[in-house]
């Protein structure tokens, strides 16, 4: 276990390059199951969620090369198991993901529940539906077992825009006979990455980016070299952080298209960075002061799927708002645990009230105060980071391990932009 140790209050100012993103990441790892040749990956953020589903690769028999600080080469020629170890599933959420690549090069599987953060009901209906319709036969338990003699195309409509399914189910599609058309198919950015990989390693695949994606089965994949696109989730962090930082923070290598959305939505909070090339530069001296609705009545936030404002960034969204002059109205619709966090922000003295397990109203600016937390999962951890940088004194955040399963060397990276953070570990 490990915490960290942070003096607040120290103006943040300078560049900062986001990693890869952890969501594409993760599926880009079990496509390498999809086939027998190398797969080298760039850009690989080397978080402890990509490290666990590596540790599984090897644990059925693959092959992980870390040949630079972001690149590995992964071979899965030696893989011959469809059982992968049930402790290190739990420990991943993405484990989910071994499902359609072991159904596809097996035949059969048998897959522990997978773990994860804790912030609400994390269904795998859609999942277990779509490779159904492929001619799979599940029987869903712990484990999840599963097996079929012939994965046919069919046309699918999922019953929610799920990433993970809809990976899931672009990965086992891709090695079925004839045609898959998915409707109602996710379309974010690591979606649209995952797409462009298979593309890369023989796999047609049309409609990448929309919600209606065809799939063409091929009778085999082969190697390909693919770079993970920049984590827009880190982008958004970075902005928000800067934004309440009192300097000037330069946000390197961001992908624009991916951010039009979350700009839309991180102005009402008076957040409008510029762009310089391909870096958002963020003026964190400036006040914040929230919009309104064109009635007057306060401005509202909502989570939902791509392009809609990503749930992953409403945590960090709630600590720039506790810096802003106004009042907001925050409301998660896609997880019920998410907003259980802002606890800690008011104890550190945010004017936050919790109105359901999915909606908070934050009035701002408020001064904060040190507290001792605890990471509950990983985007609220880094909201708890983000307060304990701006807060007046010491804070003590543990469980950091949540932290540093989705972003890499966050310490190191806070400490370029002046915060005054320090890492303990221990036995």
């Amino acid at each position: 276990m490990g915490k960290f140790l942070i003096d607040g209050g120290h103006p943040l100012q300078g560049s900062v390059t986001p990693s890869g993103n952890k969501n594409e990441a993760l599926p880009a790892l079990m496509a390498c199951l999809l086939t027998e040749e190398p797969v080298t990956l760039c850009r690989m953020p080397k978080i402890r969620d990509v490290l666990t589903v590596c540790e599984i690769l090897v644990d059925l028999g693959g092959s992980v090369e870390w040949v630079a600080e972001d690149k590995l080469v992964v071979c899965c020629k030696g893989v011959k198991s469809y059982q992968p170890d049930a402790e290190l599933c739990a420990k991943v959420r993405a484990s989910i993901l071994l499902l359609g690549p072991l159904l596809a090069r097996f035949g059969k599987i048998e897959l522990a529940p997978p773990g994860g953060d804790v912030i609400g009901a994390r269904r795998v209906d859609t999942h277990i539906e779509g490779v159904e319709a492929l001619g799979c036969q599940i029987q869903f338990g712990n484990p999840i077992r599963g097996y079929v003699s012939q994965l046919v195309g069919t046309d699918i409509y999922l019953d929610e825009p799920s990433v993970t399914a809809t990976e899931n189910l672009l990965l086992i599609a891709a090695l079925a006979e004839g045609r898959t058309v998915l409707h109602n198919a996710a379309s974010e950015p690591h979606v649209v990455g995952i797409s462009k990989l298979l593309v890369g390693m023989g796999a047609k695949i049309s409609g990448i980016g929309s919600n209606r994606i065809t799939i063409d089965g091929v009778s085999s994949l082969q190697g390909t070299t693919h770079t993970i696109g920049p984590d827009f989730m880190e982008v958004g962090s970075f902005l928000c952080l800067g934004a309440i930082g009192r300097g000037v923070v330069r946000i390197e290598g961001v992908e624009p298209e991916d951010m039009r959305f979350p700009l839309k939505t991180l102005a009402r909070l008076g957040i409008r960075p510029e762009y310089e090339g391909n870096a958002l530069v963020i003026d964190g001296t400036k006040e914040l002061v929230m919009q309104t609705e064109l009635s007057g009545r306060i401005a509202s936030i909502y989570s939902g799927p791509w392009p809609s404002y990503p749930t992953d960034l409403m945590s960090v969204a709630i600590v720039a708002a506790t810096q802003a002059k106004g009042t907001v109205l925050f409301h998660e619709k896609m997880f019920e645990g998410r907003m259980f966090f802002t606890d800690n922000l008011m104890s550190m003295g945010a004017n936050i009230v919790l109105c359901d397990p999915h909606r908070v109203v934050v009035t701002g600016p408020n001064r904060l105060t040190a507290a001792r937390m605890s990471s509950p999962d990983v985007r609220a951890g880094m909201a708890l980071v983000m307060a304990a940088c701006i807060a007046h004194g010491q804070s003590q955040i543990d469980n950091i391990y949540q932290v540093e399963r989705a972003y890499y060397n966050i310490a190191a990276k806070l400490e370029g932009l002046g915060a005054h953070i320090r890492t303990v570990r221990s036995d």
